[in-house]
């Protein structure tokens, strides 16, 4: 799926929050402006096409606070136990922090620094 983006997605650490879901652990997998892909162990009741709002929680190194995005859901996969969600986004309305994170996580991709090492 990769090949066709226009923006390259980052690699993330960050946890998430489907508003409408409850239950498992939900990781954001990779973000850019226009997109996300999050990993659930709980993907009961995500339908194609339909606006969901979600809650991000950037890992501690970022210094960044939590923000919300609205988005819409565009393609799901499942494997064993978990599931992974594809998201357009829409909108967030803290942008400054949500631009703040992806850009972040730019600089940690340029820098080559791996999502999970301690930064010095």
């Amino acid at each position: 799926m990769g090949e066709n983006r226009k923006n390259l997605r980052y690699r993330t650490l960050a946890r998430a929050r489907i508003e409408g879901i409850s239950g498992g652990e939900t990781l954001l997998k990779d973000l850019s402006i226009t997109g996300c892909c999050v990993e659930s162990t709980m993907y009961e009741g995500i339908k194609p096409n339909t606006r969901y709002k979600i809650e991000i929680m950037p890992e501690a190194a970022s210094n960044i606070g939590d923000f919300e995005l609205l988005a819409e859901s565009k393609w799901f996969r499942t494997s064993g136990y978990s599931c992974e969600i594809g998201f357009a986004i829409l909108e967030s309305p803290k942008g400054r922090s949500f631009q703040r994170y992806v850009d972040y996580l730019s600089w940690r991709s340029e820098a080559g620094v791996s999502p999970g090492s301690a930064l010095v």
